[in-house]
């Protein structure tokens, strides 16, 4: 079919609100499945923006799948051995994904890389990416029309699927009346710094893309999470609630960065480290809330991936996971849509409750451990002193095992009881 054209209308198989690499891997497998797809990206260059850039192993499988088979070769990303989990009391905890039982490391992504190389993808594919372009309107129906504005005028596609790939303000989910605000109140903040080579001798190389363990360090009201990407980079994530979420909104990103990293502990050996001031490389990008719920992901002619289909925190980093899961699930619904399965939309939300509302239960267990950080303090500990536990959590966390060994009952007495 002929591309869009502001100021006229036409009809597309599938219309994909939001370019991020839920939507774009999403665009690459129905594309390369012969179905017409238009992608809408609402910026007309890719820019910095909050969001995940640290991924378990478990996100491999799916990037070789859309041909993305070393993420590190093709610098989309660094091996990362370990997340280093320290707590105020002085518990670290060394989470390395099954890396020294021989599984592959996790990774941390170059987001430019990333996104604009799933959207090449797409576009390799036969998808119509669609940058400077975004929704203004949407009709659902048996035959969703979207309505959309771009540099020169507005246009209308008529689809058979539209997909909600934009976030956690998704216009999709608003307009088919799913969206929710979040259980938990937080406020994210993002930005790079320039990394500090590793002393030489230390084991690991010394050069500033030495392989290190990433970083996340729990102090009361907030937790920071420190990952190497490439470019001699630390991808600062920081999530904020209560007084430390005040002081950002009173003072601004740069102030409150400023006095966290003062605060923050030496790193040990074999972990990442912020050379000089940690003055930020660009311009920190903030959500608030950090969060989105849904009612439900899918429904007559239109579903939701990614962010967009519910977002709890940040926290167990399982965003861009969640994210390329949510596409291949996606993709096969929309597929037994397409051969006459009328029930298959219905599937994708059972799927996606199916895959996830354990993984999003534990996670809100876990903020509730950290809203009381004795107690998160004692979990910790367990979990650092009693490694078969500490292995079993790190495996739920990186997506490696069902998220239910975590909330056995016989895990929690073994993690709690004295």
């Amino acid at each position: 079919m002929s591309a869009v054209s502001e100021g006229g209308s036409e009809e597309v198989d599938v219309v994909i609100v939001g370019g991020g690499p839920a939507g774009a891997a999403l665009a690459t497998l129905l594309a390369g499945r012969g179905r017409s797809v238009v992608v809408l990206e609402r910026r007309p260059a890719w820019q910095w923006r909050a969001c995940g850039v640290f991924a378990g192993p478990a996100v491999r499988p799916h990037l070789a799948s859309l041909g993305f088979v070393d993420p590190g070769a093709s610098g989309l990303a660094r091996d990362v051995p370990a997340m280093r989990l320290e707590t105020p009391g002085g518990t670290t905890l060394r989470l390395a994904y099954a890396v020294d039982r021989g599984g592959p490391p996790a990774l941390g992504f170059d987001r430019r890389a990333l996104d604009e190389g799933l959207l090449a993808c797409a576009a390799r594919s036969g998808a119509r990416v669609r940058r400077g372009r975004r929704m203004v309107g949407l009709t659902l129906g048996v035959r969703p029309v979207v309505s959309i504005e771009g540099p020169r005028g507005r246009a209308e596609v008529r689809t058979r699927v539209v997909v909600g790939a934009d976030g956690i303000r998704s216009s999709v989910a608003a307009a088919a009346g799913v969206g929710r605000p979040p259980r938990l109140r937080r406020v994210g903040l993002t930005f790079h710094v320039a990394e500090e080579a590793q002393p030489a001798g230390a084991g690991i190389g010394d050069s500033v893309e030495a392989t290190v363990d990433a970083r996340m360090i729990v102090a009361g009201d907030r937790y920071s999470g420190l990952a190497p990407v490439p470019g001699g980079r630390v991808n600062i994530g920081l999530v904020l609630r209560g007084a430390a979420a005040e002081d950002l909104h009173a003072n601004g990103g740069a102030a409150a960065w400023n006095a966290i990293h003062a605060s923050l502990p030496s790193p040990a050996e074999g972990a990442v480290r912020v050379a000089g001031d940690g003055s930020a490389l660009d311009r920190p990008a903030g959500a608030a809330p950090l969060g989105h719920r849904v009612t439900r992901r899918s429904g007559d002619g239109w579903l939701l991936v990614g962010d967009a289909a519910g977002f709890v925190d940040p926290f167990t980093g399982e965003g861009i996971n969640r994210a390329l899961a949510s596409a291949f699930l996606a993709a096969d619904a929309i597929e037994r849509t397409f051969s006459g399965d009328r029930r298959a939309l219905d599937g994708y939300d059972r799927a996606m409750r199916g895959r996830f509302a354990t993984k999003d239960a534990l996670s809100l267990l876990v903020q509730a451990f950290l809203a009381r950080p004795p107690l998160f303090e004692y979990a910790a500990g367990r979990l650092a002193r009693r490694r078969a536990l500490g292995r079993t959590f790190e495996a739920v966390l990186a997506d490696l095992v069902p998220a239910s060994r975590a909330l056995d009952p016989r895990f929690l007495v073994r993690l709690l009881a004295p």
